[in-house]
């Protein structure tokens, strides 16, 4: 039950319908007694400005998640962002200080990450693939090179906005070999789809078809598409003897990092 003393949390984007934090995040608030809630916002971009000057003077907010379309748009509103935050012009979580101050950081990538461990991939020495390089494809990218892998290659429909976190990459991680072309999956131990293709009411694929029958069996497929669960993309990857990685599970990798930056222990901590 909400009351007067209640601290809340906030998730905000378009569509929010889709969202699976709130649930999770209240489950674990009522199982250990927490005086707490996470609400969702769905927010139309026109109101965004004023949206972050409310969380100012929000004073019961502890922070906000952000979500799809505002990763990127809602960063320059902040008082303050993290290296990559800043680096990568877009965040997914926002701290609220007592002072009213509003830190951003982008924790997608430690999401994906440590849902991958968890799947027995290690990103060291290793070569992916990521399609789509908006707010959760460049967090992701991001993280791996942290992470050490050999060999990066980006894919998007905008093909600028590829070029640009390419480069971006290429500077701070000069060891990371970076790369937009590729003409198989095979030379592939990571696949990932950061695109929207796969969504409810979205059923392409994020790579021609054809070009799916060259991925090696064993190879890590994943998709940062939570709804449906297993998209088409994941489905046609499981059937050619690839371990597949969900959008849920780079979600709920992520809690922990949600919950440190805002100070509260979340889910699956």
């Amino acid at each position: 039950m909400i009351s007067g003393t209640t601290e809340l949390l906030a998730i905000v984007g378009s569509p929010i319908a889709q969202v699976k934090s709130p649930e999770n995040f209240n489950a674990w608030f009522a199982r250990h007694n927490k005086n707490a809630s996470m609400i969702p916002i769905d927010l139309e971009r026109d109101s965004l400005g004023q949206f972050v000057a409310t969380l100012r003077a929000w004073r019961n907010l502890r922070g906000c998640v952000v979500t799809v379309p505002y990763k990127h748009e809602i960063a320059k509103y902040l008082d303050a962002l993290s290296e990559r935050a800043r680096s990568l012009a877009c965040v997914n979580v926002i701290r609220r200080e007592a002072d009213g101050t509003l830190v951003g950081d982008m924790v997608d990538g430690d999401g994906f990450i440590n849902a991958a461990r968890r799947n027995g991939f290690e990103a060291h020495g290793k070569r992916a693939l990521i399609v789509g390089a908006g707010g959760a494809g460049s967090a992701i990218a991001w993280s791996l090179c942290e992470q050490g892998v050999a060999g990066l290659t980006l894919a998007d429909l905008d093909a600028a906005r590829a070029q640009q976190l390419a480069a971006l990459l290429a500077t701070r991680f000069p060891a990371v070999a970076t790369t937009l072309q590729f003409d198989s999956l095979g030379a592939f131990d990571l696949v990932v789809n950061a695109s929207p293709a796969g969504m409810a009411g979205n059923d392409a694929l994020p790579v021609a078809q054809e070009k799916l029958a060259t991925l090696r069996a064993g190879t890590l497929v994943a998709d940062v598409v939570t709804t449906p669960e297993i998209t088409r993309f994941l489905a046609l990857a499981h059937r050619a003897g690839c371990r597949i990685q969900t959008g849920a599970e780079m979600a709920m990798g992520q809690f922990g990092n949600l919950g440190a930056f805002m100070n509260i222990t979340p889910p699956g901590a």
